[in-house]
């Protein structure tokens, strides 16, 4: 289970992004990146970022810590601008908070290079079964933390949530952006990491993480008669999609071999 904790102080933004993510400081006197409930793509971004950071622990790739964040209106007190006071009142109550790397540099594609084959291999592979498009050459999503790579910023993941296709006739595409995808090019051991990969996903596992999912983000999606409806579906989708694994692994291994 994720820790849950309540933020104490708004303390500045991170415009990087359109959502208006910000540091915060939490009642554990800890620095938290928190991704608020009432931006942008509302709680379904925050439901990919859990989904697909927790997926990502259990493929024993480096992310910081997730938990899950309470917030009051009252944090908007001392924030002058306007736009963040409503984005925090809209956000009253359970939010998505991620541990604050402090000194962390931002990977660029020019690093690729440092990038052990198999971790670049595994990365390509979590990203093409979330579907997470933001590991661009532009935008890596990596940081570099005490010489260590981290995975940051997956409410981009899961995609197939925000369309009115239904869920299942998306579980098994090929992923055509993972050509795009910044450790492409150093992914060299991505058949070998695929079988290795899908042991670990079992559908307990599965289960559990979409069980972390809070019932009040799973409201308000009509095509989903109820909270249970809307979990089981996405358990449906991760555990199809990975028993088509070999669908968008060959999509990847296709991308790498234009590459090369």
């Amino acid at each position: 289970m994720l820790r849950t904790l309540t933020a104490t102080r708004y303390v500045t933004p991170l415009r990087e992004g359109g959502s208006l993510p910000a540091i915060v400081e939490a009642d554990d006197d800890g620095l938290y990146v928190l991704k608020f409930r009432g931006a942008g793509q509302g709680p379904k971004a925050l439901i990919a970022e859990l989904v697909a950071g927790e997926i990502a622990r259990t493929l024993g790739l480096p992310v910081p810590e997730i938990v899950f964040a309470e917030v009051d209106p009252m944090l908007a007190r001392s924030e002058p601008d306007s736009e963040i006071q409503a984005l925090i009142k809209a956000s009253t109550g359970l939010n998505l908070a991620l541990d604050y790397l402090p000194g962390a540099l931002a990977f660029d594609a020019l690093d690729i290079h440092n990038v052990d084959h198999l971790l670049a291999s595994s990365i390509v592979w979590f990203d093409a079964y979330v579907t997470n498009v933001d590991r661009t050459p532009r935008n890596t999503n990596m940081l570099f933390w005490h010489k260590r790579l981290m995975l940051i910023d997956h409410g981009a993941s899961l995609y197939f949530h925000h369309t009115d296709i239904d869920y299942m006739e998306r579980s098994r595409t090929p992923f055509t952006p993972i050509k795009q995808h910044v450790l492409l090019p150093v992914a060299s051991q991505l058949a070998d990491t695929d079988p290795q990969l899908k042991a670990r996903l079992t559908p307990t596992v599965i289960e559990d993480i979409i069980n972390m999912i809070p019932a009040i983000w799973l409201d308000n999606d009509p095509r989903y008669t109820d909270r249970e409806a809307h979990r089981a579906a996405y358990i449906a989708y991760l555990l199809d999609r990975l028993a088509a694994s070999h669908i968008f692994v060959e999509e990847a291994l296709h991308a790498r071999a234009e590459l090369l």
